[in-house]
């Protein structure tokens, strides 16, 4: 327990409202996909375990990246808000940031898979040498045992961006858990805490991955742009007005000390 206090306390002030890596985010993720498809286009690396799309990471991580991030914010959002502000309708708007999320994330996919079958059209073998104009989708297309190429948007881009910088947001509370009334709490909070910041290393990991050896520039490109651009939506306009989930909450003198007396 000791270690991880330790570690969650060494890592809090990184990830505090004024901490240098959030802010720097957003511009991590764009130059991590651009210097990552310029490799690929330029400098293509060999091929890889990671360059498998049957890899554990991908397997078991990213394929359910929405779940996972749901799995362990959804704890985290609910103690640490209602530690910093001792109010349960608090807790409750909080947690419709899930909400807004889970609707975006849906939203976004069922766009790309449209955008993708309005753009493409169907071959019969890999190298697009020979078009079948009578499938006029994907579904139909695979079901002939035929090839789609359209603009596959990356799905992974967007998805892996979105839940990093989400993450980065929500556990910017760390900051306000300092008091000691919450000690029988605090090895719970620094557990999950520790464990959304290896799973953000997972999704930037990953993120990388995507970059290096998947999908055209473009497709990444757009597909990292949709993610920031849900983040900034939200996170940096939306939920700054009084009509929103909110952000994560910060410990004032006044709140600590109210929630202090209410123990």
């Amino acid at each position: 327990m000791e270690y991880i206090d330790r570690s969650a306390g060494f890592l809090t002030p990184y990830v505090g409202s004024s901490g240098r890596l959030r802010r720097m985010m957003p511009w991590v993720l764009l130059g991590l996909t651009m210097s990552g498809s310029l490799l690929k286009e330029w400098a293509p690396l060999p091929e890889t375990y990671m360059s498998n799309k049957r890899n554990l990471l991908n397997i078991y991580f990213v394929k359910f990246a929405w779940a996972w991030t749901l799995f362990l914010l959804l704890p985290f959002i609910s103690i640490t808000n209602y530690i910093v502000t001792g109010n349960a309708r608090s807790v409750a708007q909080r947690l419709s940031t899930l909400l807004v999320g889970t609707a975006i994330w849906y939203v976004c996919t069922g766009v790309f898979l449209h955008i993708e079958d309005m753009t493409g059209v169907c071959y019969s073998s890999p190298s697009l040498d020979l078009l079948q104009r009578e499938h006029s989708s994907k579904i139909l297309c695979h079901q002939a045992g035929g090839f789609w190429h359209g603009f596959d948007i990356s799905g992974h881009s967007f998805l892996l961006s979105y839940c990093a910088l989400m993450i980065m947001e929500e556990i910017a509370v760390m900051h306000s858990m300092k008091t000691s009334k919450e000690l029988r709490l605090r090895s719970v909070i620094n557990g999950l805490f520790l464990a959304l910041s290896f799973l953000t290393l997972i999704w930037i990991w990953m993120f990388l991955t995507t970059a290096i050896y998947f999908h055209e520039f473009s497709q990444k490109l757009f597909g990292t742009f949709v993610g920031i651009a849900a983040w900034y939506g939200t996170y940096r306009f939306w939920y700054l007005k009084r009509l929103s989930p909110g952000l994560p909450p910060q410990r004032t003198a006044l709140s600590s000390q109210k929630y202090n007396h209410s123990l």
